[in-house]
């Protein structure tokens, strides 16, 4: 099965108040984000979370109940054998392809330092 890793926040998470601490997530889902991640398992890759939270138990314990709280808010808990699948590593995955708002795509051209100090997120610009 092959690995798609998931940022959380900006990706999952809305991120709309920013970091707050590792173990507070204020704020809703980002629309679909649950239905992409049921299509994702659907496809065949194993869904794996990964965050700047991932490194403490409780970084990790605050993303899954957050799921836990919004998949029964968004009126998931008929079916939620798709939430029990997805993984929350402590350590970055060897993923097949990873889904970040914080990153570029490297092409094998080296992107210019202006081009790297401009960067916005999706949801910045």
């Amino acid at each position: 099965m092959k690995i798609l890793c998931l940022d959380f926040d900006g990706v999952i998470h809305s991120y709309e108040s920013g970091w707050e601490d590792v173990h507070i997530i204020s704020d809703p889902p980002v629309p679909g984000a649950f239905d992409a991640i049921k299509a994702y398992q659907s496809a065949g890759f194993e869904v794996q979370i990964y965050s700047s939270r991932s490194g403490t138990y409780l970084g990790r314990a605050a993303m899954m109940s957050w799921m836990q709280k919004w998949a029964f808010e968004d009126g998931e808990a008929e079916d939620l054998e798709w939430l029990s699948l997805i993984k929350y590593p402590q350590a970055k995955p060897p993923a097949f392809v990873t889904l970040d708002d914080r990153a570029l795509n490297f092409t094998g051209t080296w992107p210019a330092a202006d081009d790297l100090l401009n960067f916005k997120p999706w949801n910045k610009k």
